[in-house]
């Protein structure tokens, strides 16, 4: 059986990771789950989306420097590539995930 990668682990790897940071109670960030898996299966391959519940992972959250949900940031070998709140749409989260491919 496959181990699953640690959070740290997926950032650091050489594969683009595009990291919502969400709240349940968030109107727009419920919004983004459609949006998101929308994205994910295009960009399936090339990138992975993750997913973190910043009142279950405070702590993660803070460390990350998010002040507002949701709050997208793009990971790829360690280095924090590209951080942006608000929602945005499919083809938005697409091009900005490919151009960091």
């Amino acid at each position: 059986m496959d181990k699953k990668p640690t959070f740290k682990e997926l950032l650091n790897g050489d594969q683009p990771v595009l990291v919502d940071f969400y709240a349940t109670w968030c109107g727009p960030c419920m919004a983004m789950n459609p949006v998101l898996k929308e994205v994910a299966k295009k960009v399936s391959g090339k990138a992975k989306i993750i997913k973190i519940d910043v009142d279950k992972y405070a702590k993660m959250g803070a460390d990350m420097g998010v002040m507002g949900v949701p709050t997208f940031m793009i990971f790829k070998n360690g280095k924090k590539l590209w951080h942006e709140a608000g929602t945005k749409t499919a083809a938005q989260l697409e091009e900005i995930i490919l151009k960091n491919v």
